[in-house]
């Protein structure tokens, strides 16, 4: 199971929207997302390459914002 270690996060894009996602820090170094509707509910987990590719593919490449910077620095 994947021990997540920091608070999920919701991105400033999402506004007032309910359709959103969150990201956390997990204790493995990587991260895991949820759907802000259903907290309690599976999360997918990247490694940090996998991160990357996610970012890239979702179109926020390097510049990521909330999402990709970490909790921990």
């Amino acid at each position: 199971m994947t021990e997540v270690v920091g608070p999920f996060r919701k991105s400033s894009y999402s506004g007032t929207q309910s359709n959103c996602v969150e990201v956390a820090d997990t204790a493995a170094g990587s991260h895991a997302i949820r759907d802000s509707k259903v907290q309690a509910g599976p999360m997918l987990t990247f490694t940090r390459p996998g991160w990357q590719a996610f970012l890239v593919g979702v179109g926020v490449g390097d510049d990521a914002g909330e999402f990709g910077r970490s909790a921990r620095g």
